[in-house]
């Protein structure tokens, strides 16, 4: 009985990818219980949010890629309706207006839009496919742009850059020419002008401290400088685990969220954070693999634009905490605390792990 019923919770399960699932998982358990030595209720907090996204990670896994194309249109209308109410009569919290009261709890549409936004471009072109012209192309720009918009306006610019990520990386994926690239770069880049005025006044100090950090090391720049630091001071093998000075004294901010890559860079140096980008790359690639081998449109889209999203997660997360990127709030993906991207990256997973399962019996 045993066997029956471990043979059917592995069914649908990618070895690979969950085995390097589980390896960020433990990294991340590992770094957090040192990071939250004073709050040891978040380690077991981070365990059940593992538990419960392990599991709704295991029941996408379980649904054919055709259930998710056919409700992908539906689900990116919800969600979008779930940014309109928040914009409308949502919670604000630490000066921000991002989270929608449903009486019983609260929700983050944003981090829905992760997943929403790009399951509904890869149906859009799958569904026109066999003839994608430049308008197919500036309709899928203009669908990403307006919950892209909607977010960074709560304030929310890291998840914001994350949903377009994701978004982009389908229509990138799709066969954008480019010429239309370099074309939305200029374009972009002429626009700076006019997109910093729209920045908040903490958000433009991100960027000016990116520049100069000691120019305010007590106050915006305190972040960055700290987190260098404790990276720097990490070297080749690391302080060891449990004796991180920068942590244990408490100079690095949020260690055990967004800054929870300068926590573990102190502890386990150069050869732990080369562990973990094998760990980062193996994933990614094991994605792409899955995208390649994927039977239809819709499938390798979605597939490739997960195994992207991992990427940038790290890069930007990685980035900012080195002092190389403007801190953005990204946490370090399956290994930074928190419920919500936790769950939501393994939902991704798991859909990853569908499309893996089911790629044989997909109709081309």
């Amino acid at each position: 009985m045993i066997n029956r019923f471990l043979a059917r919770l592995s069914e649908g399960i990618d070895g690979p990818l969950f085995a390097i699932v589980c390896g960020l998982l433990a990294l991340g358990l590992a770094t957090l219980y040192s990071a939250a030595f004073q709050a040891p209720a978040r380690v077991g907090a981070q365990a059940l949010n593992i538990l419960l996204a392990l599991a709704l990670m295991w029941v996408a896994a379980q649904i054919p890629p055709q259930a998710f194309m056919r409700y992908a249109v539906p689900a990116f209308v919800l969600v979008l309706l779930m940014l309109v109410g928040v914009a409308l009569f949502g919670d604000v919290r630490n000066n921000a207006r991002r989270w929608l009261p449903l009486g019983f709890t609260s929700i983050q549409p944003s981090e829905l839009m992760k997943i929403a936004m790009p399951l509904m471009l890869a149906g859009y072109f799958h569904r026109h496919g066999a003839a994608l012209r430049l308008r197919e192309y500036a309709v899928a720009i203009a669908l990403l742009a307006v919950p892209t918009v909607m977010i960074a306006r709560q304030p929310d610019l890291g998840t914001a850059l994350l949903v377009a990520a994701a978004g982009f990386s389908v229509i990138f994926l799709a066969g954008l020419s480019w010429k239309v690239i370099a074309g939305g770069s200029a374009a972009v880049l002429a626009s700076l002008p006019i997109l910093w005025g729209a920045l908040h006044d903490y958000q433009r100090r991100r960027f000016l401290t990116l520049l100069d950090p000691s120019s305010d090391p007590l106050g915006a720049g305190y972040h960055i400088i700290q987190s260098t630091i404790a990276v720097g001071s990490g070297g080749i093998t690391g302080k060891g685990w449990l004796s991180g000075t920068q942590t244990h004294l408490e100079f690095i901010p949020e260690r055990a969220t967004d800054f929870v890559f300068a926590v573990y860079s102190e502890e386990f140096g150069l050869i732990g954070n080369t562990l973990l980008l094998v760990l980062y790359l193996a994933l990614i690639m094991r994605g792409l693999m899955i995208a390649a081998n994927a039977p239809t449109l819709f499938t390798r889209l979605v597939a490739g634009s997960i195994a992207l999203t991992f990427f940038t997660y790290a890069v930007v997360n990685m980035g900012m905490v080195s002092g190389l990127l403007p801190v953005v709030g990204v946490p370090l993906p399956l290994v930074s605390y928190g419920g919500t991207s936790l769950v939501t990256l393994c939902v991704g997973l798991g859909i990853l792990m569908s499309i893996q399962r089911h790629r044989a019996l997909v109709q081309t």
